[in-house]
């Protein structure tokens, strides 16, 4: 059985992740159609909140998913620092985006949801300040990624910039215990069982697996296309490098 360290060779990385990608993408598509539909159209209006409760369903999967990439992104920073995983920073840099994508969309999520319940779009809330300190940090992150050209010191610094960042993830998750705040504790993964209605669960467990998938597709094709372009990018230093040396050593004849 091959290694980590061979699995995580970037050209065995190329070809497994083509085989996953088409199983990961359709399985996906398949669980979002039906998690909307038995969220939108089975799935009975809350007793108080009305339809908005709908918002539920896509404001917490994206949630999670904000939180699930950022630890993502930890692990790898250790990869990069500690163990030189040769995919490591790679797959820092690919999740970067898809973490802030799911971060935004859960801040505007949010905001819609928060108008009819608490009055306002914004309030400086715990966990939504926290959520939103997570999302600078991955546009932080990113920004850092693009300042530095050099793909392995980029990779150190960010490693660095995302490990300080972590600290955020446990506030994130815990501030509705810590503080008095306007979000209700955790209703689905808690040690007496999910309090929500299995009407409402079950949809919503659906739409959390499909976006999952769906991110970790993405998260593939991001990956795949950043290892081309850096496979582009060491040619093209050889390349000139290889012209370099034809012109020096036409010179000196």
């Amino acid at each position: 059985m091959a290694s980590l360290t061979e699995l995580a060779n970037p050209t065995r990385f190329m070809r497994y992740s083509a085989v996953l990608l088409p199983w990961f993408s359709g399985v996906a598509l398949v669980l979002l159609a039906l998690g909307f539909y038995l969220a939108f159209f089975v799935a009975p209006a809350d007793y108080q909140q009305g339809e908005t409760i709908r918002i539920m369903f896509v404001h917490v999967p994206a949630a999670w998913l904000a939180l699930m990439f950022y630890t993502m992104m930890a692990i790898s920073a250790l990869g990069t620092l500690v163990w030189r995983h040769p995919l490591a920073d790679v797959a820092q840099k690919a999740a970067a985006p898809i973490g802030a994508a799911f971060a935004l969309i859960c801040l505007i999520t949010g905001a819609f949801w928060g108008k009819p319940m608490w009055g306002t779009y914004w309030v400086w809330d715990a966990r939504l300040t926290s959520v939103l300190v997570l999302f600078l940090i991955y546009l932080g992150i990113m920004a850092l990624w693009r300042t530095l050209d050099e793909p392995s010191r980029a990779g150190r610094a960010v490693a660095i910039l995302t490990l300080v960042g972590f600290v955020n993830v446990p506030i994130i998750k815990f501030s509705v215990d810590w503080w008095n705040t306007l979000h209700q504790p955790a209703s689905v993964f808690r040690m007496g069982g999910p309090t929500i209605d299995a009407s409402m669960l079950w949809p919503l467990l659906i739409l959390a697996i499909g976006f999952t998938l769906l991110a970790l597709s993405l998260h593939l094709v991001a990956m795949r296309a950043e290892i081309m372009r850096r496979r582009v990018r060491t040619l093209t230093i050889f390349e000139a490098e290889r012209l370099d040396r034809l012109a020096a050593e036409g010179a000196a004849a």
